[in-house]
């Protein structure tokens, strides 16, 4: 077995690696004048490979279908994409539009294929080989379970949230709420938790990702003044675009904590033990 990193996951990767005992694969990357991505792998494929690499940008969806076409030698090729760009368009909102998501897993080919918290489970019907989404709130629940907060309660910002909140909740054995409008008048709107009380409490809010982090500094901002103790914010893809962190501590976070599906500075929760132990089930 070799695992390979690509540009946007060379942490990941190596930590990937580490738990699977082995040495990551030394990789070459670089750009022709003309802009054109060059890569070399600079070991021979072996009887099995695992390529590990995000695709936020063009450039690293590019380099993965090159990073795949080098290991055409190898007899099984693991792709492993952590975080999944174009996969929030996963169908036709207007006449005319592409299916993003489709058309990106039909240019993948690889033997098997792993994400992480997709954003929608049936983008992997796209896929034209075996592939599976590994879910990571068990192991931010663990992290969250180490701060050792102070009558813990997680909260998803909306319904669509909700699923992961409860993965995480039910892993900590704590509460979990989510936030709800109220329209009082035709211009005014109330946010609040549906069912509980956040007085006194520490909060985790809880989203799949977090891209410019407008939805979240509000919900960061009202949750303060129903009393909130301390308000983290947690994710599994830090995509943090912008000026996205400088807002969320403006609105008053205590700390934001990510997975390294995209290595950011928040990135304190490494999703590699998920993915290592996942590889080594085949």
């Amino acid at each position: 077995m070799k695992i390979i990193g690509g540009p946007a996951s060379q942490a990941l990767a190596t930590r990937v690696a580490r738990e699977m005992n082995i040495e990551p694969t030394l990789c070459e990357f670089n750009r022709f004048p003309d802009g054109e991505i060059y890569t070399r792998i600079m070991e021979e494929p072996m009887d099995e490979v695992t390529i590990i690499q995000s695709t936020a940008t063009d450039s690293d969806l590019m380099t993965l279908l090159l990073m795949i076409d080098a290991c055409e030698d190898a007899q099984v090729v693991n792709v492993v994409i952590p975080y999944m760009g174009y996969a929030r368009q996963d169908k036709k909102f207007k006449s005319g539009e592409p299916i993003s998501a489709r058309a990106i897993a039909r240019s993948i080919s690889a033997d098997r294929i792993f994400t992480v918290n997709i954003h929608k489970p049936s983008i992997l019907d796209y896929f034209n080989s075996d592939a599976f989404d590994l879910d990571a709130s068990d192991t931010i629940g663990k992290y969250i379970s180490s701060l050792h907060l102070n009558d813990p309660l997680i909260v998803a910002p909306d319904a669509g949230a909700m699923n992961l909140a409860e993965n995480i909740a039910n892993k900590m054995d704590i509460q979990y709420d989510h936030l709800e409008k109220t329209r009082l008048s035709g211009d005014t709107v109330v946010i609040k938790t549906k069912n509980m009380d956040v007085c006194g409490r520490d909060i985790v809010l809880v989203d799949d990702m977090i891209a410019t982090g407008g939805t979240m500094a509000e919900s960061i901002k009202l949750l303060k003044n129903q009393g909130a103790s301390n308000v983290y914010l947690t994710c599994v893809h830090p995509v943090l675009a912008k000026n996205a962190v400088l807002r969320l501590f403006n609105a008053g976070v205590r700390d934001i904590i990510a997975t390294d599906t995209l290595e950011k500075a928040q990135s304190s929760v490494s999703v590699a033990p998920l993915i290592a132990s996942s590889i080594k089930n085949f």
